[in-house]
């Protein structure tokens, strides 16, 4: 008892450090300073959008950038998408015969297959090549820190109102615009929140929050955590594909 209410009292201060720390700098800027104040119709753009123009992340890589973690998949385009992670993933699906179900394709690519005959599917060094793809967008760089007797590669972040754009979309999707309806909600935002949440990164996303804020988000979290996936794919217009995704992560 003890322990968990001294974990719940530090994650509070640091809750109000974070709070503190965003509003100083909020401050700082001040509102008249052009440089850092952009345009109403620009702002809300990029919110609307969820990055600018020259930045635009993938769902993996916003996953990676917030932790700085049985229906037949049938491949209906083999047209590429530019994202070489997702089109790799797409040609095992193409190429696969018979169909692999959804939970199954996740235990493949990810590796966690028992089959050492389906091992070659799995997606190699996914989190340096994400890693990478952000230091070609200008999020992230590339360093060496020496570790006694070896060297470590790193990617210390590098422009962090990317990653405040990305965490106040998080924030906004389960307070200020929540909908209370999964589909009603953008379904790249569900997806990433979903994603998010199995990554165990979803948590860095509420720490600035204050703690009637972090209490009301992490309820409606739990809320959509809670849906049950094969009922709600039944529902008009919903992507199935989506929440056959959501029941092999939270099953």
């Amino acid at each position: 008892m003890t322990s968990s209410l001294t974990q719940r009292s530090s994650g509070l201060v640091q809750r109000r450090t974070e709070a503190s720390r965003t509003a100083a700098a909020d401050k700082d800027r001040g509102s008249g300073d052009e440089d850092f104040e952009p345009r109403r119709g620009e702002e809300q753009h990029e919110q609307d959008t969820g990055d600018s123009k020259e930045t635009r992340l993938t769902l993996m890589e916003e996953v990676l950038l917030l932790g700085l973690k049985d229906r037949e998949v049938i491949c209906k385009s083999d047209a590429p998408t530019g994202d070489v992670l997702l089109d790799e993933a797409l040609k095992h699906v193409k190429e696969t015969q018979p169909p692999e179900t959804v939970q199954s394709w996740i235990e493949l690519l990810s590796g966690e297959t028992w089959n050492p005959l389906k091992l070659h599917y799995q997606l190699r060094n996914v989190r340096e090549r994400l890693a990478k793809n952000l230091v070609e967008k200008g999020v992230l760089t590339t360093e060496k820190q020496n570790f006694l007797l070896f060297d470590m590669t790193t990617h210390p972040l590098t422009d962090n109102n990317i990653k405040q754009r990305l965490i106040k979309r998080v924030q906004e999707a389960v307070l200020e615009k929540w909908v209370n309806d999964p589909h009603r909600m953008d379904k790249r935002l569900l997806a990433l929140i979903f994603l998010a949440h199995s990554s165990d990164v979803l948590e860095n996303a509420f720490a600035p929050l204050l703690d009637d804020q972090y209490d009301l988000a992490m309820k409606r979290v739990r809320q959509l955590l809670d849906l049950e996936p094969e009922g709600e794919s039944t529902k008009t217009n919903a992507n199935e594909l989506l929440w056959a995704v959501v029941a092999a992560f939270t099953k």
